[in-house]
């Protein structure tokens, strides 16, 4: 006989299934099992990711973890014929011979991506549950606030229990299985069929081995990539445990756990010794022990903030399926907004944390197989997706979460260089369109994309963006200005005179990923000068002005940054009403294409703004108004969001909340994962990105503050369909925390607080008032406050 108190330890919990009045604003929940990968739902920790399915004859969780990569660093990644070939390549495109010139660009300019690489799916584990009869009050579950996975399902009598958690404290992915009836659990675990080389072994009485290594065949040779080694270790709580053909058996278990370990030869590191260490630390901890710290691990960034947009109380109710669907239907559900934004901050959390040995990739930690299968790759896009994936962590008060890119820059910076050397004799450094952790920094393999000498310092903006919003000058010195410097002397030797306007422009190169009709009707792409480039070049010399001004340093250096930076070319408004994309006033060769990066002006950059700029503003409207409004205008997820910011910017809330609700309507799962639609850019289907949920929560925050122009601007494009809400410490550069409420559409109150304590502008609606902020004090403000409103 088993005693009460015995009992206690494994019984399940009182479930949501068991309880219906129970409801959590931040969980999707669902009543069924997921039946394919974009109905599965994420955890991660950072490193190790799975997607659970919660099935109920068979658990399966498809395990990632983030360096398993094919592909290894090479020296012949750039055309060793292209810097004696970029003269006559520029000649030619001043001379407007842009596809001549193009035709060189792809002899000499491209990159070598034989040994370039993938993310890939790692393996899949699957938990065999014996028992058949029909199932019962089922409910999945991913719990925001805990980030834990729930499945709960009554089967012949017998009321079953799961939780699912992917530690950071304690580096591993754990599950557990109980039952309310002792000794009533009988299962195996076991390996999936392997899509990656490798080797199945079972170490002593309870451990489940496989070694294996990342190779494939499409990204590079086959031969290239880590090693890597996941060990997963069954913990029974009565009941018998054997091995059999390579799985473990368990039966009359009162429950089980597993626990998860992985890891890779990444850098050098021993796969095998990580592993077997991780799981020797666990020895002595309780389920309950390493259930405790990992809540509140992640509670410790997710509880930052909290958000109330109102709601749909009947809607509520449903599932997030049905949710979802109803709002493709036309639906309004506030709260579903709410808890989209809510797994945007989910998602980076799980994806990327301080300890992270890479940034997220186009996937995130996780992989469904299809990018990595496909011409794309699962990397580190930088024409926009790499830095999409972290719109939301500063704003969204996730500062430490951005700590993989800085490290990452940190290697661009340094592989940059001899790309920089060898294929423009340039100092600094530079990147271009795609990378991966084997410091891969030439340009791509395609006209149309490949050449985008910017995209370096893009994603390198993520530092000056965390400086801004933090304030913080000890980073400013010693992380961002170095790296910024480097890449401005790359710069300032690469670009040429332009000999017409005696403009400073770069080139050749691309506004990623769209082409032009040239003057003699052919479709072209690469040109000098696009727009886009100018926007960084811009950004980064105004950036380096500012950072040595307040560092007080470098003041040559500055003087001719101040320089260059009055050569740039100007904005230019087109024929059409828009902003030109390209130097010359070329039409698009593809009126509805998905990208507008010379928008990248209005957002994330601040060059652009209805106030300081309204003619711009209008011509980037217009720009928007006519990509969108084209029969095939290829909308995408994070096409989507960047509209949503765009919107925002323009100060334009019902267009930023049209576009917000199409991200979930239009470009997400029943799961609320954002994808890539079939159909465009290659893809045969829908391809999971994480970059429409992270940007697109960035979105919404976008749409209540703002502070990219000196001053903290409050509600600045509250859409009518929020008509009452509130939302707490959010981030404001300067190192503000800001917690919003309003009602009938107008605000109520705001709270700042400042941990460096000083004197800022504060906006609402037409009206500004200056506020001193005592370090770590709260200050209240409200509407009657503001002079001018």
């Amino acid at each position: 006989m088993i005693g009460s108190a015995a009992l206690a330890l494994y019984s399940p919990r009182l479930t949501h299934a068991e309880d219906k009045s129970i409801v959590h604003k931040n969980e999707l929940w669902f009543s069924n099992p997921a039946s394919r990968w974009m109905e599965a739902v994420p955890v991660g920790n950072g490193r190790i990711g799975g997607m659970i399915y919660g099935g109920t004859s068979a658990e399966r969780i498809d395990l990632t973890e983030s360096t398993v990569w094919s592909g290894a660093p090479s020296d012949k990644d750039v055309n060793p014929t292209a810097l004696e070939n970029l003269g006559r390549i520029r000649e030619l495109m001043f001379a407007g011979k842009y596809a001549e010139g193009g035709e060189l660009c792809q002899q000499h300019l491209l990159g070598n991506g034989k040994s370039f690489g993938t993310h890939l799916p790692m393996a899949t584990l699957e938990l065999a549950l014996q028992g058949d009869g029909p199932v019962q009050d089922y409910r999945r579950s991913l719990n925001l606030d805990e980030a834990l996975v729930y499945v709960d399902y009554t089967r012949s009598g017998l009321r079953f229990h799961r939780e699912i958690f992917s530690s950071n404290p304690d580096d591993v992915l754990i599950v557990r299985h109980t039952c309310d009836r002792p000794k009533s659990i009988n299962c195996s675990v076991s390996f999936a069929k392997l899509t990656l080389p490798g080797n199945i072994t079972i170490e002593g009485s309870d451990t489940l081995v496989l070694k294996g290594h990342a190779f494939e065949h499409l990204h590079s040779d086959g031969k290239q990539g880590v090693a890597f080694e996941t060990r997963i270790r069954l913990v029974s709580e009565g009941g018998q445990i054997t091995a059999q053909d390579g799985s473990l058996q368990v039966r009359g278990a009162n429950a089980i756990t597993l626990h998860v370990a992985v890891s890779t030869d990444f850098r050098g590191a021993d796969a095998s010794a990580r592993c077997v260490q991780t799981l020797h630390a666990l020895r002595n901890k309780t389920f309950a022990q390493l259930r405790a710290a990992h809540i509140e691990d992640h509670q410790s960034l997710f509880h930052r903030v909290a958000i109330d947009l109102g709601g749909n109380p009947s809607a509520e109710l449903k599932p997030t399926d049905e949710r979802r669907k109803a709002v493709q239907a036309g639906e309004a559900d506030p709260g579903l907004s709410a808890l989209f934004f809510q797994y945007g901050r989910y998602l980076t959390i799980a994806g990327s944390r301080a300890n992270s040995p890479l940034p997220l990739a186009l996937q995130g930690i996780w992989n469904d197989g299809l990018a990595s299968s496909m011409g794309w790759t699962d990397d580190f896009h930088l024409d926009i997706n790499t830095e999409q994936n972290y719109w939301a962590a500063e704003v969204g008060n996730l500062s430490e979460c951005q700590s993989p890119v800085f490290d990452f820059v940190d290697g661009l910076r340094v592989a940059g260089r001899s790309t920089a050397r060898e294929m423009y004799g340039a100092p600094g450094w530079v990147a271009h369109v795609v990378t991966n952790p084997w410091g891969f920094t030439a340009p791509g393999w395609g006209l149309g994309w490949g050449i985008f000498p910017t995209g370096g310092y893009w994603i390198a903006l993520q530092l000056w963006e965390h400086y801004r919003f933090t304030a913080d000058k000890q980073f400013l010195q010693q992380r961002v200005y170095p790296v910024f410097k480097e890449a401005a002397e790359f710069f300032l030797a690469y670009m040429v005179t332009h000999p017409k306007h005696g403009w400073l422009v770069t080139g050749p190169s691309v506004s990623p990923e769209n082409w032009f009709i040239s003057p003699d009707g052919k479709h072209c792409s690469e040109s000098m000068g696009p727009t886009v480039d100018r926007v960084f070049v811009y950004s980064l010399l105004s950036a380096c002005i500012e950072a040595s001004t307040t560092l007080g340093i470098d003041d040559q250096f500055r003087a001719g940054a101040k320089a260059a930076l009055d050569r740039l070319p100007p904005f230019q408004i087109g024929k059409h009403g828009q902003l030109q994309e390209w130097l010359e006033d070329f039409d698009e060769a593809e009126p509805g294409h998905r990208h507008m990066s010379h928008l990248l002006s209005l957002y994330p950059e601040h060059q652009i703004s209805p106030v300081a700029t309204p003619a711009l503003a209008a011509a980037a409207r217009i720009t928007i108004e006519r990509r969108i409004s084209q029969p095939n205008w290829e909308d995408s997820e994070w096409g989507r969001a960047l509209l949503v910011n765009f919107y925002a910017r323009l100060l334009d809330g019902e267009s930023a909340h049209k576009h917000f609700v199409g991200i979930i309507a239009k470009s997400a799962e029943d799961s609320l994962l954002t994808y890539s639609r079939g159909g465009v850019a290659g893809a045969e289907s829908n391809i999971f990105s994480l970059d429409g949920n992270t940007a697109g929560a960035a979105g919404l925050a976008e749409m209540l503050l703002q502070s990219q122009a000196e001053e903290i601007h409050l509600l600045p494009a509250l859409p009518s369909a929020w008509p009452q809400g509130k939302i707490s410490r959010l981030c404001a550069r300067g190192g503000v925390e800001v917690s919003l409420s309003w009602a009938d559409g107008k605000l109520v109150s705001a709270s700042l607080k400042s941990k460096q304590g000083g004197t800022h502008l504060v906006r609402y609606g037409t009206g500004v008032a200056r506020r001193t902020l005592p370090p770590g004090r709260e200050v209240k403000v409200y509407p009657s406050q503001f002079h001018g409103a």
